[in-house]
């Protein structure tokens, strides 16, 4: 009995040993022996997503720098809160409770997905 435990514990470690495999794959080392490396970094488009609120718009700066708009999406957002009395008769500074926040300002939010 004990020699069937003892083979089946070296028999499950060699599975395990054996299910283990390197993830390098050859034919992704490709040695180039001249040391020339080729780099197409003009042939890559990069993307970029960004976003601009309440009336900052920036979008000039990318644009003069060679960046292209696909898209451009805009949304309303709120742009500041402000707090009010529930009602006639509460105190802010004394009772938290009957404060309610409201939005103050209500502007645009612009989210622009360039490419360069």
């Amino acid at each position: 009995m004990k020699k069937v435990k003892q083979f089946s514990q070296i028999f499950l470690v060699l599975i395990l040993l054996t299910s283990c495999r390197s993830s390098i794959n050859n034919d992704d080392l490709k040695i180039n022996p001249e040391g020339n490396i080729n780099e197409n970094t003009n042939s890559e488009k990069k993307r970029m997503e960004i976003k601009f609120s309440c009336g900052e718009d920036k979008i000039s700066e990318y644009l003069n720098n060679g960046w292209i708009i696909l898209k451009e999406v805009a949304q309303e957002k709120i742009c500041t809160w402000k707090s009010v009395p529930a009602t006639k008769d509460c105190d802010m500074e004394k009772d938290k409770g009957c404060k309610i926040t409201k939005p103050d300002k209500i502007g645009e939010e612009k989210i622009y997905l360039l490419e360069k």
